[in-house]
């Protein structure tokens, strides 16, 4: 009897059931905390079980819900702007143009294409933290690569594993290795030659999982994952692309400024999400005028792309669910100090180790990059002086296991949003992952070993 997968929705709520389970069984308990630079920060050896359990009642379970709406309401309606932005720059031609002029020249090379875009997204996530700025390239790279006879899942791979090896292996992220750093009392973006000579390494583990699965799609397409939930590939016909005028050139440089005016602006102003959308709105009416698209026929395009988003909006939601659960629940805590204690009785090659893979598993938890550091830094930097493992080690251990995990656990909204807009169920993802994961953790245990014995600092 073959067992279906539940829908990704129902995952995530499943989750959120067991997240509610795990509140009931695991010791509620809690550190100190400080603040330092305007962050609660844990104080390490103060950790203390609570005397009192924090009962969480099924109720909690359905109210968390409009909560985590409320949570991630930010990406939540940045996905809702880009949904409809790009229906109306797709109503120009714009894009079908673009896709046409990208097939005559990487058509017959899909292995540029894979690698070129994997290490651009890595690199760009390496020094300025981008990951929901990536969100409005799925709908483009899922049609060229489908074009090329490769999968959606291949431009998904090509964007996530991009975006999570350059958090992984990063070499400037403000919001990963500054937090990680000033928490361990480093200097900032101090040992960056080490990480900066590691990206490509990892690039090209990144560029050659993807590239492998395209070529596999591409000489049988019956071995896609994504076979049966989307057109097969052999119905692929050539299309007849429209010519690339001036007006899409104008649109298409106007893409791509809107999108560095608010990179640079995330960098250096602190902006995000709110500013990143008031680019993109801003984008759309310009497009709309540049390609002679009438204000009540741009709102009709706009509604609808929007309205292709529903499902993803979703996700987001429930997945920031799980994570307020345990929070309201007070078990992060215990779960923290419960995986640390173990790594006292091992040496320092094997507690660095230990300490990324402690790292990978409270991405569960915590999502946010700098809320992770501001929880675990704390704890793993004086342990690591206790076991010999030096704090720069510490920090790199936290990147690896931050970062690499951002491209699996379905709490992550950025991920979600990915997969929701390229229609790719979770549990599809999760077979094309994992092996990913694993190929870029067993290297990483290298790297985390080769830094002990050396004296990485």
């Amino acid at each position: 009897m073959n067992m279906k997968m539940p829908h990704t929705l129902t995952l995530l709520f499943y989750l959120m059931v067991a997240a509610l389970i795990a509140t009931w069984i695991i010791p509620q308990g809690e550190f100190d905390t400080e603040i330092v630079n305007d962050r609660e920060v844990v104080i390490p050896g103060t950790f203390e079980v609570s005397e009192e359990r924090t009962f969480m009642n099924p109720v909690n379970l359905f109210i968390a819900i409009p909560r985590a709406f409320e949570d991630a309401q930010a990406i939540i309606f940045f996905l809702f702007i880009i949904g409809g932005v790009l229906a109306v720059i797709r109503k120009t031609g714009t894009i079908d143009a673009l896709l046409g002029r990208l097939l005559e020249n990487l058509g017959g090379r899909p292995g540029t294409l894979i690698f070129i875009t994997v290490f651009v997204f890595a690199l760009a996530s390496s020094a300025m933290g981008a990951s929901a700025e990536y969100i409005p390239f799925v709908l483009i790279l899922a049609a060229l690569c489908r074009t090329m006879k490769m999968d959606t899942m291949t431009a998904v791979g090509i964007i996530v594993a991009g975006y999570g090896i350059g958090y992984g292996a990063a070499a400037f992220n403000q919001y990963t290795i500054v937090v990680a750093q000033g928490v361990a009392d480093l200097p900032t973006y101090s040992g960056w030659p080490v990480r900066v000579g590691l990206l490509v390494p990892f690039v090209m583990i990144g560029a050659h999982h993807v590239w492998s699965y395209a070529v596999t799609v591409q000489k049988n397409p019956a071995a896609s994952l994504m076979a049966g939930l989307e057109p097969p590939l052999e119905e692929e016909t050539e299309n007849d692309y429209p010519a690339l005028t001036i007006s899409h050139v104008i649109i298409i440089v106007s893409f791509l400024l809107a999108l560095g005016i608010a990179v640079w602006g995330i960098a250096t102003r602190g902006w995000y999400l709110y500013e990143l959308g008031a680019a993109f709105l801003i984008l759309g009416i310009f497009s709309a005028v540049i390609g002679k698209i009438s204000p009540s026929l741009m709102a009709s395009e706009f509604v609808e792309g929007a309205k292709g988003l529903t499902e993803t909006a979703l996700l987001v939601g429930i997945a920031r669910g799980i994570a307020l659960i345990m929070e309201d629940g007070q078990i992060l805590h215990s779960i923290v100090h419960a995986m640390s204690v173990p790594l006292s009785y091992v040496g320092p090659e094997l507690a660095s180790v230990g300490m990324m893979l402690l790292q990978t598993i409270m991405n569960f938890f915590v999502t946010s990059g700098s809320g992770q550091a501001f929880l675990t830094m704390p704890l793993m930097a004086p342990l690591g002086d206790i076991l010999g493992v030096t704090r720069q080690v510490a920090v790199q251990a936290y990147l690896y296991g931050d970062g690499f995990a951002n491209m699996i656990v379905p709490t992550n909204p950025v991920l979600m949003g990915i997969l929701g807009m390229a229609s790719v169920p979770y549990n599809k993802w999760f077979r094309f992952c994992l092996p990913l994961i694993l190929k870029l953790l067993a290297f990483a245990a290298l790297c985390m070993v080769g830094m002990v014995i050396f004296g990485y600092s």
